[in-house]
């Protein structure tokens, strides 16, 4: 493997890390714009990380290494989904280790690191969050592996680089019925795994609708910081998800310096879309009770299985 493709990693990686807050505050700006408000500006995630780097950890009484050890592995699990995910490029050295069952159960160990956190506290509140995020992540995974799986039946592979380098090829497939079907399954799916509106409200304090923010009431200082980043980057990597499997095009599947740079900047240009829409409807958008979320997701659910039908049933005309 040539050093693109370790460039290729340490870009996706960084552009991640480093471009996630800034996507956080760009639609935090959109949001505002919309609401009639100024906004705090796009750097303000940034500012707000700083600033909590910048203050005393405290830990409450009676915590274990649940408590202290949930951001790091958030953060971490999350960083390496990114190197893994042919974000920018589908030629690198851990291609061939990004399959879906294995960025899904990363993406879960930060969803239950976060959830034993919030059991670790012994508060009522941590409680609830946790019990309500492993009630959506138990609807929302299956809906993630079924809409990816259901784009991976004609490249015959469940590797993200195959299925993303085979839709290059094949611009028609994610117009077909199944890959229309997966996308739709996939977004709502995103929704919920990165705790937006309408699934969850990461800006509400309101102690009945929380989720997220329930298990993270007890972090204070870098500790919070590192959460923040965390979901932060969740939500980048959920979007450029999206982004890679229902418009690939532009993603490098060469060794070439100037077309990952190009990639890049294409991802960045489509994550950002993606988040301008999305902070559009929530403008719009109210959350759904909490006992209506679990119909949302197996909606969801069957809009994924019907997506692995149709494909099954697409593919095997393709054969014939």
């Amino acid at each position: 493997m040539s050093g693109v493709g370790y460039a290729a990693v340490g870009a996706q990686v960084v552009v991640v890390v480093g471009g996630a807050p800034v996507l956080g505050g760009w639609m935090r700006q959109v949001r505002a714009r919309l609401e009639g408000r100024v906004g705090g500006g796009v750097g303000q995630p940034w500012r707000d990380v700083r600033k909590l780097l910048r203050k005393e950890a405290v830990t409450p009484v009676g915590t274990g290494p649940a408590f202290r050890l949930a951001p790091l592995l958030l953060v971490a699990t999350t960083a390496v989904v990114a190197a893994l995910m042919p974000l920018a490029s589908t030629r690198t050295p851990v291609s061939g280790s990004a399959d879906l069952i294995l960025v899904v159960a990363l993406l879960a160990l930060g969803t239950v690191a976060l959830a034993l956190a919030g059991l670790d506290t012994g508060t009522a509140f941590g409680g609830m969050g946790a019990s309500r995020e492993m009630t959506i992540a138990a609807l929302v995974e299956p809906t993630i592996l079924l809409a990816v799986f259901a784009v991976s039946i004609p490249v015959g592979s469940t590797n993200l680089a195959a299925i993303v380098a085979g839709t290059i090829h094949h611009p028609a497939r994610p117009a077909s019925p199944a890959g229309l079907l997966a996308v739709a399954a996939l977004a709502v799916a995103v929704l919920a795994e990165a705790g937006r509106i309408p699934v969850d409200n990461p800006a509400t304090h309101l102690e009945l609708t929380m989720v997220h923010e329930a298990m993270v009431l007890e972090y204070a200082g870098p500790d919070l910081a590192l959460v923040e980043l965390g979901s932060q980057m969740r939500l980048a990597v959920l979007l450029g998800l999206l982004g890679s499997l229902a418009a690939p095009w532009g993603t490098a599947t060469g060794g070439s310096l100037p077309l990952l740079g190009l990639a890049l900047v294409l991802l960045v240009v489509k994550t950002a879309l993606l988040g301008t829409l999305l902070a559009a409807a929530e403008v719009f958008w109210a959350k759904v009770r909490l006992f209506k979320v679990p119909e949302l997701l197996a909606g969801s659910f069957l809009l994924a299985l019907l997506a692995v039908v149709a494909s099954y049933f697409l593919t095997g005309e393709a054969v014939r």
